[in-house]
Parts: structure tokens; sequence; C-alpha cells
């Protein structure tokens, strides 16, 4: 099993309500002389659904299960039909404590903290080997999509669809 000593303790910390502190080429530039070239690659192909590696194929389980249920919960809110699949109730409760009754940027914020738990959970007491790494590439990927959230922009973008509908409905009503 590989140690990561340099690597793992040179990184800033990642906190889900923060802001990303590297780019993920950046980290993946920190990792090209520390991992095996088999590593590198696993790193470098990452997603949120990679499931093949350490720590990530037990990752992979849980966000099947939360992307799930999250499309569950909001097709409940929407009173669309549910599909009567396989369920998981404790992610199920978790994803309502953490989004019941809040705007949608608090809700997807107190979602990746759920997120973080659960890498967290997963990473354990493993600080310096793959579990470690692998869970620390997580997290930065999460920051960096959450980072993708603008408020101000989806405000602006909210009132360009609205202005679009109110204009749709006035040229049906002068038909």
């Amino acid at each position: 099993m590989a140690s990561y000593y340099y690597l793992l303790s040179s990184l800033p910390m990642l906190k889900a309500d923060g802001s990303p502190p590297l780019t993920y080429a950046d980290f993946l530039g920190m990792c090209r002389s520390a991992v095996s070239a088999a590593k590198y690659s696993v790193l470098e192909n990452l997603t949120l659904s990679s499931n093949k590696g350490p720590l990530l194929s037990e990752w992979s389980e849980f966000y099947t299960a939360f992307e799930r249920e999250l499309i569950c919960y909001r097709n409940q809110r929407l009173n669309r039909p549910q599909n009567a699949g396989e369920r998981n109730e404790s992610v199920f409760k978790a994803i309502s404590a953490a989004v019941g009754g809040k705007n949608p940027l608090e809700a997807e914020k107190a979602l990746l903290a759920l997120e973080f738990e659960k890498l967290d959970e997963l990473i354990g007491t493993h600080y310096f080997d793959d579990h470690a790494l692998m869970g620390y590439a997580l997290k930065l990927k999460l920051l960096e999509r959450k980072n993708v959230f603008d408020q101000k922009k989806g405000k602006a973008e909210l009132g360009r669809i609205l202005q679009g509908l109110q204009q749709q409905i006035l040229i049906g009503e002068q038909e």
C-alpha cells in the first residue's frame, strides 16, 4: 500500500462550506511525481461516479443511492409518480433533513455537507494512503462543482426565464 506522507500533508484543507483552495489541475500536478502511473490515471479520469479503486467502490455505492434518492425526493415534492425500485430510506431521510424548506442554494450547500460527511466516514482513519488520496480528490471535485453556483447569475437566469414566459403569455393573449 502506497503512502503519501508529504503529498497529503502539503495539501490545503478542504471544507464543505469553503471554496476550493486549488484547482483539480493543480492537484493533479502535485500528484504527478508522488503517485504511480496507474494511480495517476485513476485520478486524471476521476468523476463523482467513478467506482474502480480504493474508496471509490464504497463511494459509488453511496453516490448512486444519493442521486436516486435525491431524484425521488424532488419528484415527491413535485407530486410526480414514484418509481417503486430499490430505496435507501436512511439516505432519503438525510436528504429530506438537509434540504427541507431551504432556498435552492442553501439546499445545495447542505447536500454538499452531507456528501463531505460521507467521504469523511469512508476515509476514516486513513491519513496517508490511497483512501485518503481518493477522498481528497472527490472532495475537491465536489467543491469545484459547488464553485459553479453563482447566486447573481442564477437570479439573472430566473429573471430571463420569467421574462420569456411573460412574453409568451402576452403573445397568447393577443391571439
